[in-house]
């Protein structure tokens, strides 16, 4: 009788065992994007999130810097203009009253000595400011020519006040270009000059200070009568208003 577990010749042996499958290969499902998270990145294993809404956020914060800084730039302003409304400050004025020349003289290479005692008036116009004066410096002129500098002590100066300040200038030997001009002046029996003055000012009312203030006075065509040899003279036609400005 034949051995019925033995294949039958001319037909293929079937394997023995069965291979088993499975639909995911994966012992536990794929991670999901978190909420109100729109893009998912895995980067060397750790995950980074992108946020949608940053770039909102920074316009947002630079809007608010700006409206900020032109609020504070505005109330800053108002402040300062209702200030002036209150206060109303005015620059002070200034006048030459005397001008006095001594020993004048100009030698034959145009080199220049004398000595010249101006007297100013300084007035403060304003009701409720004190100003405070100081480095004060000043310098007489022929012309567009330096001749002598000197200084002016400083001082405080009150409301509704007049204060008389003196600058005495000498000069030794100092150069002259417009020595044909000034010789001109001379024979006509007067010599005009001008004289400069520079200050810093400070306006202060009550506990409110401001900043210190650059004032340049300017005074001129000052006319000196000179006698008849020239070397003496003094003011001609009373005191001489002077030009002011910050």
């Amino acid at each position: 009788m034949a051995d019925q577990s033995r294949p039958v010749t001319g037909y293929p042996a079937y394997p023995t065992t069965t291979t088993t499958t499975t639909a995911y290969p994966y012992t536990a499902p794929p991670p999901h994007p978190p909420q109100n998270q729109s893009t998912y990145f895995h980067v060397t294993g750790n995950p980074y999130y992108s946020n949608p809404y940053a770039s909102q956020q920074r316009a947002t914060f630079i809007h608010r810097f700006f409206a900020f800084l032109i609020g504070s730039i505005l109330i800053t302003g108002i402040i300062i203009f209702i200030m002036w409304l209150i206060l109303r400050p005015q620059i002070p004025q200034f006048r030459v009253e005397t001008l006095n020349l001594s020993n004048f003289n100009i030698s034959s290479n145009s080199l220049i000595s004398g000595n010249w005692e101006a007297r100013f008036t300084a007035r403060n116009p304003n009701s409720k400011i004190t100003l405070y004066y100081d480095q004060i410096e000043a310098a007489i002129f022929y012309k567009s020519d330096s001749i002598s500098e000197t200084s002016v002590p400083p001082f405080v100066q009150g409301t509704k006040n007049e204060t008389t300040l003196k600058a005495t200038f000498a000069s030794l030997g100092g150069y002259l270009d417009s020595k044909d001009s000034i010789n001109g002046e001379m024979k006509s029996g007067k010599v005009g000059f001008n004289l400069r003055m520079i200050t810093r000012v400070r306006f202060q009312a009550g506990s409110w200070w401001a900043r210190r203030r650059i004032l340049r006075v300017y005074c001129p065509d000052l006319a000196v009568g000179v006698n008849g040899n020239g070397s003496n003279g003094s003011l001609v036609g009373g005191y001489r208003r002077c030009s002011v400005g910050l």
